[in-house]
């Protein structure tokens, strides 16, 4: 969800956005590469998954003895430093899965893994995470040398992980105890907003990240602070999923979110809990002004704000003569695009007026319309289908209407 709110949002001057999902694998079977190995790779490749059996274990019951048995005496320190960081991360799975094997050299093997893990009570199915695991022959056993990220971080690599359980959420990380409780209190009340909306078909509960810092916010999705500066949060997941919540994080920009008034942070989190909500309706073929345009109407719904405030970009827009409306595109909510402020006030008003023209669940009802059965051909002629079967006319006549109304209330 990117999104735009200056005065709305913010307590201060400035432009605050929300982020678009940002996909995240669930562990699916999957086939390793396939090569030739030498004699010295085919014996030691089943002692170093014994090993990263033996780590997941100790991970699993914070056993400090049996994470240090299998860790190099050079790595021991940090290791153990590690699983103290992860203490409090109530872990329901936690597994290792070597993707691809390279061919040791010497004493020493470089592996590429994925670890997988599966928080109790919100996860559905393991997050996986990518590593990068160096191991090393001592005395006839192979140890783990190194284990570092490739990509996104796990929370527990940023620092002590901190806890605090709400009534519908969880919210880890490293922020401040008093800002974490503040989160799980805007998530607990976000909640039933969304369910109000879309019914209670899915978990009705909300894991949040909240990192200390906006570099350890890029950390945890493994990319550049600055092209994420402003961004008030990102909710990671694998669209489409077959469960609701396989796997959703949403993960909060301390920066960013800092600057935010009470409502702005009730709406960023309503916004985000509406791409949980509708994970399993979402598919790679739904327009991202829809999903995007819904998560939006969910969140400034009985906020109290006139559509001017929730869109002024939008207003300025249309007061101009010749303005004509038109659906944003999907590269039009790309981070960083000169226009992306517009394309979610686009999105948000065209959601609202399908809301206002046809009804509220006639407006999740053709949301999962979209996500039922994808185009077969041309996205356009599917879309003008799909608008025919659900409200009654086709796709021009949808953007007439849409245009006129936003005539009528932003450009007097």
């Amino acid at each position: 969800m990117l999104s735009r709110r200056a005065a709305l949002l913010l307590a201060a001057a400035g432009l605050v956005q929300l982020s678009p999902p940002v996909a995240r694998p669930v562990r699916a079977p999957s086939v390793p590469p396939v090569r030739s190995a030498s004699a010295e790779t085919v014996r030691a490749r089943p002692r170093i998954e014994a090993l990263l059996a033996d780590r997941a274990r100790a991970l699993l019951r914070l056993d400090r003895s049996a994470l240090a048995a299998g860790v190099t005496p050079a790595g021991r320190a940090a290791e153990l430093a590690g699983l103290a960081r992860l203490a409090r991360v109530p872990l329901a799975e936690l597994s290792y899965r070597i993707t691809d094997f390279a061919e040791p050299v010497g004493d020493a093997v470089t592996l590429t893994v994925e670890l997988g893990w599966r928080i109790a009570e919100f996860d559905d199915l393991p997050a996986v995470l990518t590593r990068r695991i160096g191991c090393e022959l001592v005395d006839g056993e192979w140890l783990l040398a190194t284990d570092q990220p490739v990509g996104g971080a796990a929370l527990w690599d940023l620092g002590e992980v901190r806890a605090v359980q709400g009534g519908h959420s969880l919210v880890l990380g490293q922020a401040d105890p008093a800002a974490l409780a503040a989160a799980a209190a805007t998530a607990d009340l976000a909640v039933p907003l969304v369910t109000e909306v879309w019914g209670g078909d899915w978990p009705g509960r909300l894991l949040l990240g909240f990192p200390a810092t906006g570099e350890q916010f890029a950390r945890l999705l493994g990319v550049s602070e600055a092209g994420y500066q402003g961004i008030a949060a990102v909710t990671t997941a694998a669209a489409g999923a077959p469960l609701h919540s396989p796997a959703d994080r949403v993960l909060i920009n301390p920066q960013a979110y800092a600057g935010l008034s009470e409502l702005g942070r009730r709406v960023v989190t309503v916004h985000e809990a509406t791409h949980v909500a509708t994970r399993a309706d979402t598919r790679p073929w739904t327009p991202l002004w829809l999903s995007e345009g819904v998560a939006d109407y969910t969140g400034y719904r009985g906020a109290g704000r006139s559509p001017k405030q929730i869109a002024p970009e939008l207003a300025r827009a249309a007061a101009v003569k010749g303005f004509t409306a038109a659906l944003p595109a999907d590269t039009d909510f790309a981070a960083g695009s000169a226009g992306i402020g517009l394309a979610y006030e686009l999105a948000w008003s065209a959601c609202d007026l399908i809301a206002r023209r046809f009804g509220e669940q006639r407006l999740v009802g053709f949301y999962r319309a979209a996500g039922a059965a994808g185009p077969t051909g041309d996205r356009e002629e599917w879309l003008d289908g799909l608008c025919r079967a659900r409200l009654g006319l086709g796709l021009a006549d949808l953007t007439r209407e849409w245009g006129e109304d936003l005539h009528q209330r932003f450009a007097h």
